[in-house]
């Protein structure tokens, strides 16, 4: 379908009306040139051309036709050339591309169309929208004339349209389908299918006899190409039941195809039935299917991308970049074969149509995340550093880059073991032996590390201070809260991605329900963001950039983002509970002891849930489906488990703030619940470096060198579990001046 039209020169077979003006002699040559062009033979074909417009020198349609006889010639590669000749050509008519009234027939609109599909193999697919609308703005007379019409002049329109222009309408149709699909607009693709279902279903009541054979073959090939388009739309719609009964269609359709059977797996793969997802992709025959000269599409990468995409659902992420790596290494080499190797990553010179089976940076952004999840930062600042190139307008992209600098410089007291705290945070050395031995205790928990030493912070490393940088790019790039997302980038589906640039904005030609799309943030290549998931983003991007401003000792720019952070209507349990400890740190660093001490509340925590479901993420299964297996996503293990912790880890903080004014004893306090509150696992480091320091501070120089010897807080406490029949101890309860602390 979308391929380049050749214009009128099979003119001479058809005695179109709209050339009246044709000699027997030019549809003559018109005729060999067009013969000689269906045969490859462009040399013989670009020569009747010549002689054409010697004796019609101001047809702009036979220069056009020249520049695409020599565009195959040159075997597709000129696809620059053949857009500035075509854009030239634009300017040369005299009725205005938007001008609807100027596409006065099909034979003028093929100029627009050849440039709405270099736009979308160029992947400008904004472009490609915009020209492919007013082309429909053109044919939707005839459309709604068919869909209302007697079958009598339906026939005669299908004779006019598809006969004399080889499909032209249909072909502008799938093209817009594909466009609105690429760039998530899956309500005006749907639209346009039921238009075309309406044609088709119009067409095939005709008679048998008055049909053309390629007619019918056409129509055929037409439906099944509409089932697997409508597939994709109720994919990205969430819509479990139409895509349901879409699939089976397609199966009838299509049969055991590798199009089909990957369309199943991605829709088994988003309810969450991952391993028939995969047992769906291993019986896929990828071997059979067309090579990307023909259709566009490097099948094995996306086989190996989807088994990744699959398995880091299902929580095994080791397994995931295995075939990430395998991906990227099935794109290189089909870019190494269709065109020069170093040039590969670029994809310059190769055939037009070959254009978008380069998937480099969509696997670079997939490979990214994975390695992230594996804890193997800089190898995923690396390839995320590559991906933002083409995705430099995606709010998340950023943010992950910014966690994969934090990732890489976090402090040595944030140890993530599964036994006690590591006397690495507490012990610094040893010096001497014996009686001279002396333990030299750490001053202060590890900070950052500063990766960019004397460097810009601009350079891309992976520091915090270019974390900073990222997460203040992510921040600019989500809308105000009084405004309304709008879909400016498109999507990739499951088994075909591709990078987007911005869709339509206000474009509803082919659609009433135009405005639904406008409620999505673009996000390529991963789904563009709905309302809520863009405040979920804000909520992150916040915390993030509270942590990275405490770490580069800026107090007042994270007070800033801590309090933003706090006062989002939506944050989640767990992100609020970051914002007041941030909060409280950079108060205490401001010498603000008694505005910390009311962060520190532990009644300020009443969840630590690791995110907030959008209303879209329980729309997954239908009833009567096979259970859905674990993610396996896992809370860090340096993360509060429970709400129980979380206000234990509040005690802590409580406690050094009131050490900071003195107070020792409500400190001890405060550490003496605490610690009858957790596990000995969870007690931080700090918590026992707190500990010795107000044992010292009592006196106790005894007991203080206990702790440290034994790394363990308060030894003579133990912590009393629910079920323990011994009486419990008493909780500690907080003076009243606790609730509501006055400002000094």
């Amino acid at each position: 379908v979308l391929s380049l039209f050749v214009s009128d020169q099979n003119e001479a077979k058809h005695d179109s009306p709209s050339s009246p003006g044709m000699t027997d002699q030019e549809k003559e040559m018109a005729a060999s040139a067009y013969e000689s062009f269906l045969a490859g033979k462009y040399e013989e074909s670009f020569k009747h051309l010549e002689a054409l417009q010697e004796l019609n020198k101001e047809d702009y349609k036979i220069t056009m036709n020249k520049a695409i006889v020599e565009f195959y010639k040159s075997g597709q590669t000129t696809t620059g050339t053949l857009k500035q000749t075509l854009m030239a050509m634009k300017n040369q008519v005299t009725a205005e591309m938007w001008d609807v009234d100027g596409l006065d027939d099909v034979e003028n609109s093929l100029l627009y169309y050849n440039q709405a599909i270099i736009h979308y193999h160029m992947r400008q697919y904004s472009e490609a929208i915009s020209i492919g609308e007013k082309l429909y703005q053109f044919l939707e007379p005839f459309v709604i004339n068919v869909c209302i019409a007697s079958p009598s002049i339906i026939m005669v329109w299908f004779i006019l349209l598809f006969v004399l222009e080889e499909k032209f309408a249909q072909a502008v149709c799938f093209l817009l389908v594909d466009l609105y699909l690429l760039t998530f607009q899956p309500e005006k693709a749907l639209h346009l299918l039921a238009v075309l279902d309406k044609l088709s279903n119009n067409s095939s009541n005709k008679d048998g006899a008055n049909q053309k054979a390629e007619f019918t073959a056409m129509i055929e090939t037409a439906k099944s190409k509409m089932h697997q388009y409508k597939v994709r739309a109720y994919i990205q719609m969430k819509s479990s039941k139409a895509c349901k009964r879409e699939i089976k269609s397609v199966m009838n359709t299509a049969g055991n195809s590798a199009p089909s059977l990957f369309l199943k797996s991605n829709f088994e793969y988003l309810r969450g039935n991952y391993r028939k997802a995969v047992k769906l992709l291993n019986s896929s025959n990828i071997a059979e299917h067309p090579g990307p000269i023909k259709t566009g599409e490097c099948v094995r990468c996306m086989f190996w991308n989807n088994l990744g995409c699959i398995h880091f659902a299902m929580g095994k992420h080791n397994l995931g970049i295995f075939y990430f790596k395998k991906a990227l290494q099935e794109n290189d080499h089909t870019c190494a074969q269709l065109g020069d190797g170093n040039n590969a990553k670029k994809f310059t010179g190769i055939p037009m149509c070959a254009l978008l089976a380069n998937k480099r940076y969509e696997l670079l952004y997939n490979c990214g995340i994975q390695l992230l999840h594996i804890g193997r930062p800089l190898a995923a600042f690396e390839c995320l550093m590559e991906a933002v190139q083409v995705y430099h307008s995606n709010p998340r992209l950023w943010l992950r880059l910014a966690e994969c600098c934090i990732s890489a410089n976090k402090g040595g007291s944030e140890q993530e073991n599964k036994g006690i705290p590591c006397k690495k945070g507490i012990v610094q050395s040893i010096v001497g032996q014996g009686y001279h031995r002396k333990i030299v205790l750490a001053s202060q928990s590890t900070q950052n590390s500063i990766y960019s030493e004397g460097q810009s912070a601009a350079i891309p490393v992976a520091s915090m201070e270019f974390a900073a940088i990222c997460l203040r790019n992510a921040l600019l790039l989500l809308p105000e809260h009084q405004q309304e997302t709008k879909t400016e980038n498109g999507s990739r589906s499951f088994s075909q991605s591709g990078s987007t640039e911005s869709g339509s904005e206000n474009s509803d030609a082919c659609s009433g329900k135009g405005q639904e799309a406008d409620k999505f943030l673009s996000a390529a290549p991963s789904s563009p963001l709905r309302k809520q998931e863009v405040e979920n983003l804000r909520c992150s991007i916040l915390a993030c950039s509270a942590y990275v401003a405490l770490a580069l000792g800026d107090n007042l720019m994270a007070l800033n983002h801590a309090e933003k952070l706090l006062h989002q209507t939506k944050v989640s349990g767990s992100l609020r509970f970051l914002g007041h400890l941030y909060a409280a740190e950079a108060l205490i660093s401001l010498d603000r002891i008694s505005d910390a001490i009311a962060h520190l509340n532990p009644e300020n925590v009443s969840d630590v849930s690791m995110g907030v479901l959008s209303s879209e993420q329980d729309q997954g299964s239908d009833k009567g489906d096979e259970p859905v297996e674990p993610s396996g996503k896992q809370t860090p293990l340096c993360y509060p488990s429970s709400v129980t912790s979380a206000r234990a880890m509040m005690l802590f903080n409580l406690g050094s703030a009131y050490c900071l004014r003195s107070e020792y004893d409500k400190a001890r306090k405060c550490l003496h619940q605490a610690a009858s509150m957790v596990n000995t696992k969870e007690i931080p480091p700090e918590a026992i470096l707190l500990g010795v320091y107000l044992e010292l501070q009592n006196g106790n120089t005894q007991l203080a060198l206990q702790i440290i010897k034994r790394n363990q807080l308060l030894p003579t406490v133990q912590r009393v579990s629910p079920d323990s029949r011994k009486k419990p101890v008493q909780p500690f309860q907080l003076p009243s001046s606790f609730t509501q602390v006055q400002r000094k």
